[in-house]
């Protein structure tokens, strides 16, 4: 038996994924973008979730009887999420590409030959990130909006049939869009490229599905990635559109792909 053998690795130094994991930990929260485009995200999830349910309660006299009947007290006050998703997506495509733009990720990959573990933990250690803040923003807008529509008795609680899954999927939704967003910057390994190509997906894809045919639309858009990742955060199915988690284990399929596609180049591709 060898002497290397016998001594623990946490002694000998050896790369192990939970080293990886704590040395991309201490990365992402040194970055000064990291703290601003996370408070952001929060900002625009909680302001916005409260600006809407004010608005609507103090309109809500002046709303057409269609818009009365179409109300759901829960998305009112998680509205906020649209905007957050791009700031989530955007720091998610910059923990991958900034290390490209800087070159940093020549040391990262020399530290860690095998490469994987580098992509496996910076996309672990952001999905915990955004996963905790997103959901802590997501219970805070839902909690105030409700104050605010309370007054108009337009409230609902996190009882009420549909609203726990709701309010704690538009956390999840975000995690999702976060970890695309890390994959696709490993993937096109370019800051403008990744982003584009995240903001075409999330936002330019359903806009030009809208153009298909009623019945193409019908068939194709439950599973475009925002629209089957987004059903989790209404209380009740829309029409044409997935089951709350079938839709979403569709949108995790789509950010499983895209880390896959990143892994392999990663492999292949000197950096």
């Amino acid at each position: 038996m060898t002497t290397a053998s016998v001594i623990p690795a946490a002694e000998r130094g050896e790369v192990t994924q939970l080293r990886v994991i704590r040395s991309e930990w201490i990365k992402l929260r040194s970055l000064r973008s990291t703290l601003f485009t996370l408070l952001l995200a929060v900002v625009a999830m909680v302001g916005l979730g409260c600006v809407f349910s004010y608005f609507t309660a103090h309109r809500w006299d002046e709303l057409p009887p269609q818009e009365r009947l179409a109300f759901d007290p829960t998305l009112v006050s998680l509205r906020g999420f649209f905007l957050a998703q791009l700031a989530v997506g955007v720091l998610g495509v910059l923990v991958m590409s900034g290390e490209y733009a800087t070159g940093m990720i020549r040391a990262s990959l020399a530290a860690v030959p095998r490469r994987l573990p580098v992509l496996w933990a910076k996309a672990l250690v952001y999905a915990v990130v955004a996963w905790v803040l997103m959901t802590g923003a997501a219970l805070a807008a839902f909690l105030l909006g409700q104050a605010a529509l309370s007054g108009r008795h337009l409230g609902t609680s996190l009882s009420a049939p549909g609203v726990l899954r709701a309010v704690l999927g538009a956390g999840l939704y975000l995690t999702v869009v976060g970890l695309i967003g890390v994959a696709l910057g490993a993937l096109i390994r370019n800051t403008a490229g990744g982003i584009a190509t995240l903001f075409a997906v999330l936002l330019v894809l359903p806009v030009l599905a809208q153009a298909l045919p009623s019945s193409w639309l019908d068939a194709i858009n439950p599973y475009l990635p925002s629209t089957a990742g987004q059903g989790l955060v209404h209380v009740q199915q829309q029409p044409h559109t997935l089951a709350p988690w079938a839709g979403f284990t569709v949108f995790c399929l789509y950010a499983l792909a895209t880390l896959a596609g990143a892994a392999v180049r990663l492999r292949r591709r000197d950096a």
